[in-house]
């Protein structure tokens, strides 16, 4: 079972539709995957076509110890869900008082054996909720919007998976980094392409996720892009995404 943090501290760089639309493109290939909410924002939730306002039970109560697996889970097909919502936005400072604070969602975890990859949508910042994904995953998946801004906050973001990787989490390695927005007509976009290839080697996807309008409507549907638009760019490009996860193994 691969289990992946997708993260990123900077909201808008794709972090979100990648998580949604990587687990829909493996779930299609037959891959058993879970998806799990950790963001009080809840919007891999909502991209899912769940409403998080009308759940009884989410992350949150997973975590602290109110509800079991079983009473969260949102199954559906190959793709099931383990949602949030805004509740989870005092988790930081509630569960801080807390014992062995940073791995309550890894226990929580432990027993689940039943899938192929479990897939976290972290919290936008580099608090306890993300210290929790990353101690409950042995890869992170960081997404890179292809501009400059994006690029500036990478330094805070690798010192803090090295940080729990020294002290709580040995296994812990970034595996991945998947450019995002990606415009080939802008010369900006092909430069920062170009760096962070220079900068991350091999550890960059091949395959760039290119801007299209089709992955941010999506959400708004509840559907994930092989269901709003199959034959859109967005579409190819997240298959050809997965293709490559899965030929590297």
């Amino acid at each position: 079972m691969q289990s992946i943090a997708i993260l990123n501290q900077k909201g808008g760089v794709g972090k979100t539709t990648t998580a949604v639309n990587m687990g829909a493109g493996l779930a299609l290939l037959d891959k058993r995957v879970l998806l799990i909410d950790l963001d009080p924002q809840a919007n891999l939730t909502y991209s899912m076509g769940v409403l998080a306002h009308e759940l009884e039970f989410t992350v949150y109560d997973l975590i602290k110890g109110n509800a079991t697996f079983e009473d969260v889970i949102v199954r559906r097909d190959n793709l099931d869900l383990i949602p949030s919502n805004l509740i989870l936005s005092g988790a930081e400072i509630e569960f801080s008082t807390f014992a062995g604070r940073e791995f309550l969602l890894k226990e929580k975890l432990h027993p689940i054996k039943d899938y192929d990859f479990i897939i976290i949508d972290s919290s936008p910042s580099l608090g306890l909720l993300t210290v929790n994904a990353l101690t409950s995953v042995l890869e992170v998946y960081i997404t890179l919007q292809t501009e400059f801004l994006p690029m500036q906050g990478l330094a805070k973001l690798l010192e803090t998976v090295d940080i729990v990787k020294k002290r709580l989490n040995h296994k812990l390695n970034i595996t991945g980094i998947i450019c995002t927005r990606y415009d080939g007509r802008k010369n900006l976009h092909n430069e920062v392409v170009e760096k962070i290839r220079e900068h991350f080697g091999n550890m960059v996807f091949n395959t760039i996720i290119r801007d299209n309008i089709s992955l941010a409507e999506a959400p708004g549907f509840g559907q994930t892009i092989f269901e709003y638009r199959p034959k859109s760019r967005g579409a190819e490009d997240y298959q050809n995404l997965t293709n490559e996860i899965l030929k590297r193994g």
